[in-house]
């Protein structure tokens, strides 16, 4: 028998191939899930439309759309990173899917790892549509294109760090429900329709959140022209750190 015969020979695929494929696997699962479309696409899109278009809400001098756009984008990284995220591991732990990927081939950094860019990917998505739509509803950006790319890469890691943690933490019908209740909150309370200056005293808190951290700098660059926003950006570091330090430490498989 030659030495041939078996060519290509059996075994695992590169890393960086089984990434790719993991990649590809989550981003269709993502997309494809109605209740992610409703969270991730659906939602963003109409409360950018709605109250851009109808004065509801006092959103200071200038146009609706300058100060709604950023903090719907900051809502659009949450819903993927936190919200959506959360329940989609969550559901998969339970059913043992995490289980029985981690026996596979693939590492368990790699998993995680390709849901980190199955993330990214549909982030782009919700990035190019929104910004789309807030184009034409008059939409004036400014700032510097590389501030705002590190505010939503340091959000992403905050909220997804957040997301793994309550996923591997808590029981999946938990998880559902804590991660909507949370969303909804943040929604109302993070400065993404309502200025945080409507909330007096509790608003010096509630900038500490990193939505709040996410909208107002997305706002200070792209509606006011700023530089680069330290101060929000750190507190988005410090919560990815918290965040993905905590879900590596207690993140549970089974």
């Amino acid at each position: 028998m030659s030495a041939g015969t078996y060519a290509p020979k059996p075994g695992a695929a590169p890393v960086g191939r089984m990434i790719a494929a993991q990649t590809a696997l989550e981003t269709r699962m993502l997309l494809r899930n109605g209740e992610q479309l409703l969270l991730t696409v659906i939602i963003p899109s109409l409360l950018l439309v709605l109250f851009s278009t109808v004065d509801v809400v006092d959103t200071g001098d200038g146009k609706a759309v300058d100060f709604l756009a950023p903090g719907v984008l900051a809502l659009a990284v949450m819903s993927t990173a936190f919200t959506g995220q959360a329940i989609a591991t969550g559901f998969e732990r339970r059913y043992g899917v995490l289980k029985r990927l981690g026996a596979s081939p693939l590492p368990r950094w790699a998993l995680m790892t390709s849901k980190t860019l199955a993330v990214l990917v549909t982030e782009v998505l919700q990035i190019v549509l929104l910004t789309a739509i807030a184009f034409g509803l008059g939409w004036s950006p400014h700032g510097n294109p590389l501030a705002v790319l590190l505010l939503l890469v340091l959000g992403t890691a905050a909220f997804s760090g957040l997301g793994l943690l309550m996923a591997g933490t808590l029981k999946a019908e938990a998880t559902l429900a804590a991660a909507n209740l949370v969303f909804l909150l943040l929604l109302v309370g993070g400065g993404v329709i309502v200025p945080l200056e409507k909330f007096g005293a509790a608003g010096d808190v509630l900038a500490l959140l990193p939505i709040s951290a996410l909208s107002d700098g997305l706002r200070d660059v792209l509606q006011d022209g700023a530089g680069m926003p330290w101060a929000d950006a750190g507190i988005l570091a410090v919560w990815a750190v918290l965040g993905l330090g905590a879900a590596a430490r207690f993140f549970r498989w089974e």
